[in-house]
């Protein structure tokens, strides 16, 4: 290896100023990266924005386009009200770039570090926030999704991935635990964001604005803070190292997981890599489909039963609608919590009893659980409905949790964040398929004279059947070839150069226990979470008045 890493020091945000020394406890670098995923969580919750912005001219009422005026003619207007329809775009944009940026930069965070990747995630994400107040304020919608859903969308992907292959070499005994408490932030965004987003519009609008541009201003500048304070706080362990008390030997002995490494260029030609494509592909497009249609399938399928009265939901009043549309928000919170809740639990259970099983039992669960909807609803159990869908979400959570320590089993650790960056591709392709899945199939049977209560019934079947698929795909699974591991030259030549912190005697990392910093850091992330999940907790509550 070339001496050049010893003479030459590297920048700041270069990944061999993060390498850890004595003292350091690994215990840091979960709240690192919870403070960056509650920040890019907030995607979740961007149908905040959606009604205040479909009435930025008109203020307290939509202005409409004129029938004639053709699709760029609306882009550029500013006399005229943008449809939400159009708005959501930023919202398919987010995950179509969150897949593409973090499987092209998935291999440039390995070798770039957590920290220049954080920064870089922070700089993305704020500054499509930054540009999209513009697009509002200059009323120029291609503004919104050039700066929130492709420049924040690039943001989400380096975002997502840039603690993955860190927490996992800090954790190698705790693999899906310590992921899960990472990615448990991604879903817990919007629980903080879009409550704090509603009351910071209700506080900046006047008679000449909705106040959204000023929210998108505010939540920049306080996400810039917080992803930067992530970003600073990441290390890595320096190579070879292992906590206290782990024998590589013993882990190695459970099934589908190596000690070997296999490069992302191999990786991803193996069929081991495509069938866990298919195995995130289905399990998140049943899931998404249904949290972006949770509110309505709630109210359609329930109607007045929600609030005690024997009608369907076309027979509610406007005042009805309205009372159940609260109780509705109040379910949707309550998948969130178990959205977040899931991904640690069942991230952590992988770590007893296995990837292979652990996402067995998401499918023949939720097969289960879907095929049941049908008959909650036809019952009219409320509690049984609710029940079934805060476990299909848990399991939706869970999933992305659980994922990036199936891949390091499958690939071991050298270039799992490259090739978990490539694998989420599979939720670029599942954040369409699902919401297009669940709505098509629920506005064909309407056209058809379905009833609203009956009309996610077939869809509830289509997604137990796609499970059975990703069931079918999970068990193929075996053992990545041997012939696919990485070189002991190719190991070299992708290892860390060492750096002169390295060679003055910073050889090792202390598995430092919990001390006042650790505490300090974690009460950081958990005390705006806590806020999200007791204001969620008082919606949820409408559910069971």
């Amino acid at each position: 290896m070339s001496t050049t890493g010893v003479l030459v020091a590297p920048g700041f945000l270069d990944r061999e100023r993060t390498i850890a020394g004595p003292g350091f406890s690994r215990w840091l670098i979960p709240p690192a990266a919870l403070a960056i995923h509650l920040c890019i969580g907030m995607a979740y919750g961007f149908s905040v924005f959606w009604l205040p912005l479909s009435k930025a001219v008109g203020i307290t009422d939509p202005i409409a386009c004129p029938a004639g005026m053709g699709f760029l003619a609306r882009m550029v207007s500013t006399t005229c009200d943008w449809k939400i329809s159009e708005l959501q775009w930023m919202f398919i944009l987010f995950f179509v770039f969150l897949g593409s940026a973090a499987a092209l930069g998935g291999g440039w965070l390995e070798r770039a570090g957590p920290r220049k990747a954080g920064v870089v995630a922070a700089v993305c994400w704020c500054g499509g926030l930054v540009i999209s107040a513009v697009g509002v304020m200059l009323h120029q919608i291609w503004l919104l999704w050039l700066g929130s859903g492709v420049i924040g969308g690039i943001g989400l992907g380096l975002g997502y991935i840039s603690p993955v292959s860190t927490l996992i070499k800090w954790f190698p005994d705790r693999r899906g635990m310590a992921t899960g408490m990472a990615i448990m932030g991604f879903g817990g965004g919007a629980m903080i964001g879009a409550p704090l987003a509603d009351r910071l519009m209700k506080s900046f609008a006047t008679a000449t604005t909705v106040g959204v541009w000023e929210t998108f201003l505010m939540l920049a500048a306080g996400y810039f803070i917080f992803m930067l304070a992530g970003a600073f706080g990441y290390r890595v362990p320096p190579e070879g190292w292992q906590p206290r008390g782990f024998d590589p030997a013993l882990a190695k002995k459970k099934a589908l997981i190596t000690d070997k490494h296999v490069s992302l260029a191999v990786a991803w030609r193996t069929p081991q890599f495509w069938l866990l494509w298919a195995v995130l592909c289905l399990n998140v497009t049943a899931g998404i489909g249904i949290l972006g249609m949770a509110s309505p399938l709630l109210q359609e399928v329930f109607g007045g039963r929600l609030i005690g009265v024997a009608a369907t939901f076309d027979q509610l009043t406007p005042a009805q609608k309205g009372q159940i549309a609260a109780i509705a928000a109040g379910f949707t919170g309550l998948l969130s919590l178990f959205n977040i809740a899931g991904r640690i639990f069942w991230a952590s259970l992988s770590d007893r009893v296995g990837r292979k099983v652990t996402y067995a039992v998401f499918f023949l669960l939720g097969i289960a659980l879907y095929a049941s909807i049908p008959w909650t609803a036809a019952a009219g159990s409320l509690a049984l409905f609710v029940a079934f869908f805060c476990v299909i979400l848990s399991m939706y959570g869970g999933g992305f949790a659980t994922v990036p320590a199936y891949l390091a089993d499958l690939f071991g650790t050298r270039m799992v964040g490259a090739i978990h960056g490539r694998l989420l591709t599979a939720w670029s392709a599942a954040g369409v398929l699902g919401p297009v899945l669940v709505n098509y199939i629920r506005e064909y049977q309407l056209d058809h004279g379905v009833a609203r209560a009956q009309a996610y019934s077939v869809t509830m079947f289509i997604l137990a059947g796609l499970l059975a698929v990703g069931f079918r795909c999970n068990w193929l699974i075996k053992p990545v070839d041997p012939r696919h591991y990485m070189s002991a030259a190719q190991l070299e030549e992708t290892a860390p150069p060492v750096t002169a912190a390295l060679a003055l005697g910073r050889e090792t990392a202390a598995d430092a226990g919990p001390g006042l910093i650790v505490v300090a850091a974690w009460l950081a992330v958990w005390i705006p979470l806590g806020w999200g999940i007791w204001v969620t907790l008082q919606k949820a509550v409408l559910l069971f008045k």
